[in-house]
């Protein structure tokens, strides 16, 4: 096991890795912009530095920075937990060449799924049902004739990154030529790569994907599934597990199936395979591959049992896997809600600030993932995730009916904060969400409902 360990993240995910790493007698490292000094993460790492200004660029996305500390630290592992550098293959190859160990997949593995592209034709060779699609286009006049091909509407996708960012839906020949131009802008901004590609896109699906853990020895199993289809603008705000649609049969097919494929990339550590739910149909198709932690793993680790921060650890220090599939049994239901410093009334505008009133919600069966408190500062320059709440219950209806309790206790204030807990409050009140009547377009219809409702008031 690693005795000493470098977290290059911030926020609420940082606080979980130092838990767990400090949980397996690991010495902590935390690193911090100047917006964060002094942040939650910071003070319970055995120790912290500070590596550049507030902004992302010069800070925690700053690869010379953090491998420059970490070398003179000599460290044994830097684990990126989620965002930033998480997926980034350069970054994790230069750890690797330094010396150190990289808490992640080998960078080669990274470089070949993070292009979504690459992923869609290694997961097609290797058994998996992908959406009909392109390879990377050269220009919107191809992107033309392949839509006529694949069949209105399409969607237009970024090959890099992920979180909705350079996606965007287009019906018609005009609205893809606009889409194509959108999205390609945006795709270079965010990632510095403008390359995209075409997807059927399923007008009521459902988001479901797949756990994973993988070591280095071929042993590979899957932990069940979780349903992500309450999302706006791709962005996910709540998730359970598992997911209601999916039979025990259904499971195990498509758990097979996806160890089967991630054995054969020669994967290691967490990741999970992403997958569309076509409503009408029943078809699973592959979309995409996260080859790191994921924000909504809670729910997980509720219904299983498993800490997968910890098996991130262990499995990249060499150990191999505990677990058996036999040994992973889903119990009960887990929710999360993703309580980010937005404002949904004015188009989910961030609202960065003080916290200045802090009470989480606690009871059995309830869990709060944050860096919320009195006096924390919500920083403009990052993610507005400020907390997830997660509960779990025996059946789903227990879940729900927890996590009402829990969004009521739930108090996060601050000069002009606002947040998106009254959204999931009402959200888990909707008689079609209890229903499990929902899709990837539930959250946008919901919103619309809403703001009809006002209007006409």
């Amino acid at each position: 096991m690693f005795s000493s360990l470098l977290v290059a993240n911030r926020g609420e995910v940082a606080v979980r890795i130092v838990r767990a790493a400090k949980e397996l007698g690991i010495r902590t490292i935390a690193v911090y912009s100047e917006a964060d000094r002094g942040a939650l993460h910071t003070r319970l790492a055995d120790e912290a530095y500070c590596i550049g200004p507030a902004p992302a660029q010069e800070s925690y996305l700053n690869i010379t920075n953090l491998l420059t500390l970490a070398t003179l630290l000599g460290v044994d592992a830097v684990h990126p937990g989620y965002g930033f550098l998480a997926e980034n293959a350069r970054f994790a190859e230069l750890v690797e060449e330094v010396g150190i160990t990289f808490v992640g997949p080998p960078s080669e593995v990274i470089a070949r799924m993070g292009d979504k592209a690459t992923a869609r034709r290694t997961m097609r060779s290797l058994g998996i049902p992908v959406l009909p699609g392109t390879d990377i286009l050269h220009d919107v006049e191809e992107a033309l004739r392949e839509a006529e091909a694949i069949g209105y509407p399409v969607l237009v996708k970024a090959t890099a990154g992920g979180g909705g960012r350079g996606m965007r839906i287009a019906r018609t020949p005009e609205e893809l030529r606009a889409a194509f131009r959108t999205a390609q802008l945006e795709a270079e901004r965010a990632y510095g790569n403008g390359g995209l590609y075409l997807e059927r896109y399923v007008e009521r699906s459902r988001h479901i994907e797949v756990q994973i853990l993988a070591d280095r020895y071929g042993n590979v199993v899957h932990l069940g599934e979780r349903e992500c289809s309450l999302q706006r603008r791709h962005q996910k705000l709540l998730e359970e597990s598992p997911s209601l649609p999916l039979t025990p049969a259904m499971r195990e097919e498509l758990g097979e199936r996806v160890v089967r494929a991630v054995r054969g990339l020669g994967y290691v550590g967490a990741g999970t395979l992403e997958f569309l739910y076509d409503v009408r149909t029943g078809e699973l198709f592959f979309i995409e591959m996260n080859t790191r932690l994921q924000v909504e793993h809670p729910v997980t680790e509720w219904v299983t049992g498993i800490d997968i921060v910890r098996e991130t650890i262990r499995l990249a220090a060499g150990e191999p896997l505990e677990i058996r599939q036999e040994d992973v049994v889903l119990r009960g239901w887990s929710i999360e809600c993703r309580i980010n410093a937005e404002d949904p009334e004015r188009g989910f505008l961030p609202t960065p600030g003080r916290l200045e009133r802090v009470h989480l919600p606690g009871g059995f069966g309830v869990r709060v993932d944050t860096y919320a408190e009195p006096g924390a500062v919500i920083p403009p320059h990052y993610d507005s995730l400020v907390a997830k709440l997660v509960v779990w219950g025996e059946t789903r209806d227990e879940a729900i009916r927890r996590m009402r309790r829990a969004l009521d206790e739930l108090v996060l204030e601050g000069d002009r904060l606002r947040t998106t807990a009254p959204l999931c409050r009402q959200i888990v009140d909707d008689p079609q969400f209890v229903r499990g009547d929902v899709h990837t377009g539930f959250l946008e219809e919901f919103l619309a409902s809403r703001r009809a409702g006002v209007a006409g008031s």
